[in-house]
């Protein structure tokens, strides 16, 4: 008989289930749930208003997900709970939450549900800034060795400089909380009943390091004498590693899920690591670009390196025996959705009705007939920030050179673009550092379903693109991590090498660099870096004043 995985990835909106034979790679069937809650980054369910850069999210959404999509994707594959012999979960990250020691989370509570932290805090959380800009000048000031593992800089999107904004603006959360866990640890928990605390999580947003741990208590305690007993007291020492077994599915959530008690449940990774496996990927040098909101840039190396500007390198951070790198781009989906939402006529959206297509194809049809340069503009891709390699989420979008003939198609390309040279930034950083690039990947929605935007990123790069192969890349990467939970012994796998280069996929479409187009774009790169560098390393705060005075008008 056949054997199968669930795996279950938990994205910024909505989390997908999705059934795999482990065996063949065959992906039978998937059912997304959307969240109720979405991100609330203006206000709580309450009507309470919340402050700027907030990014919120609710945990019932997460276990609602579980327990909608499990049971739907078993009534429609028909495929015995006997034969389902693991489940791999992944999630965004750092996405933290308060909770209690049996797992409650704060917010669940009468007394704390009206309180904005006592929620989750999404990945895309940037209001504890002023934190992270403190802990980075505390970290450089002291030369504490482990900063340069993370680029020099610790994002305000991780856990830290999250949890002593808690501390500093809601004392009585942090005094009430027992912990605080990624909610990729928290799901996991909800599922076997006991904590654990992945070692993907907790190396690249917690400061953890296989060999070094945390860092010393007396970091923390400069840091603020609060925070001193962080890690003993709010975080764990028992980190697990990737590929182990984190725990088995308890009675009570088998009679929820329909699923079998005591299936092996994989210990968690970040969503974006997790489409390493899910592209086949298992040796050095080829990086993988997973596009949607944000982009992720996945790389493995048999070294550990110090690169600017990374979001982290972690020894077996992704898969066991090899060093993985993470950068990103805190803006991509992000900023095509926004320009549609915000800045495109109703002309344009009548016309789009009448052909029956949505507004990005109808302009990216338009885009596509443009030549590189042809529209006189250059953007900076920072709407939301930039992650890599400047880690800095004050930076903002920038667009240069519209007259009154721009046009939307001319923008909305001119954003691509943008994305593609922040992209190639990240490329020649990691060169530049000694880590080798010798291939591209690209995984998501964006990377199958839009060609121009790959051929740009192929013109840019001057690289071969190619296409990781499943529509649902993170839910098939936890399902091989489940596979391999389960074991041999039980007709899984007994390392994620084996169970990759079975269950990944990669699409036989490659993306060629065009030899005109990549001498016109090695152009506009030049005058995209001088932009770069001139905002983003210091040369002009303007960027950063105007949005202190809007801070300052919003209070």
């Amino acid at each position: 008989m056949a054997k199968y995985a669930i795996g279950i990835d938990f994205g910024t909106l909505s989390g997908r289930a999705l059934l795999v034979n482990i065996e063949t790679g065959e992906e039978l069937t998937s059912a997304v749930h959307e969240y109720k809650h979405a991100v609330m980054d203006d206000k709580l369910p309450s009507g309470k208003k919340l402050g700027v850069d907030w990014a919120l999210q609710h945990p019932q959404d997460y276990l609602d997900v579980i327990l909608d999509t499990i049971p739907r994707i078993l009534n429609i594959s028909r495929v015995p709970k006997e034969d389902i012999i693991g489940i791999g979960t992944d999630f965004t990250a750092c996405t933290i939450l308060p909770a209690k020691k049996d797992g409650t989370p704060l917010c669940f509570s009468d007394e704390f549900k009206d309180e904005p932290h006592a929620y989750v805090k999404l990945w895309k959380h940037h209001a504890a800034q002023a934190h992270a800009n403190k802990l980075n000048e505390i970290a450089e000031k002291r030369k504490e060795p482990w900063l340069a593992n993370y680029g020099g800089k610790i994002s305000s999107e991780w856990a830290i400089p999250k949890i002593w904004q808690v501390l500093d603006e809601a004392p009585e959360i942090y005094d009430a909380a027992d912990m605080f866990i990624e909610a990729a640890d928290w799901i996991t928990m909800q599922l076997t009943g006991k904590e654990c605390r992945s070692s993907c999580t907790a190396g690249y947003k917690e400061m953890w390091n296989k060999r070094t741990g945390y860092p010393s208590k007396e970091f923390f305690k400069a840091l603020d004498n609060r925070l001193e007993n962080v890690v003993d007291e709010k975080l764990s020492r028992n980190i697990q590693p990737m590929g182990d077994c984190a725990g088995y599915l308890t009675a009570k959530m088998a009679e929820k899920t329909g699923l079998k008690e005591g299936t092996a449940v994989a210990v968690p990774i970040i969503d974006a690591h997790v489409f390493i496996p899910a592209a086949g990927i298992v040796e050095e040098g080829k990086m993988l670009a997973i596009m949607g909101t944000s982009t992720c840039h996945m790389l493995l190396g048999k070294e550990e390196k110090q690169v600017e500007g990374m979001c982290g390198v972690v020894e077996d951070g992704i898969l066991p025996g090899l060093f993985g790198y993470e950068a990103g781009q805190a803006c991509v989906g992000d900023h095509f959705s926004w320009f549609i939402e915000n800045c495109v006529s109703a002309a344009y959206f009548k016309d789009a009705e009448t052909k029956g297509i949505n507004m990005h194809e109808y302009l990216r049809q338009k885009a596509e007939k443009l030549r590189p340069g042809e529209s006189g503009l250059l953007a900076l891709d920072w709407w939301n920030g930039n992650r890599s390699c400047l880690v800095d989420v004050d930076l903002t979008g920038m667009m240069l050179g519209m007259t009154l003939l721009t046009k939307p198609e001319e923008i909305y390309r001119t954003l691509i673009e943008a994305t593609a040279y922040g992209t190639r930034i990240i490329v020649e950083t990691f060169r530049e550092h000694g880590v080798p690039v010798k291939e591209f990947y690209a995984a998501g929605g964006i990377a199958k379903k839009d060609s121009m935007t790959m051929q740009i990123y192929a013109d840019v790069l001057n690289m071969p693109v190619k296409i990781a192969g499943s529509d649902q890349g993170g839910a098939l990467g936890s399902a091989i991590f489940g596979s391999v939970a389960a074991g041999r012994q039980n007709g899984g796998y007994d390392n994620v090498f084996d169970a990759a280069l079975v269950m990944g996929k990669v699409l036989d479409t490659v993306f060629n660099p065009i030899k005109e187009n990549v001498i016109i774009y090695n152009e506009l790169f030049k005058e995209y870096k001088t932009l770069h560098d001139y905002f983003g390393k210091g040369e002009n705060n303007v960027m950063k004043r105007l949005k202190s005075i809007k801070k300052s008008l919003s209070q």
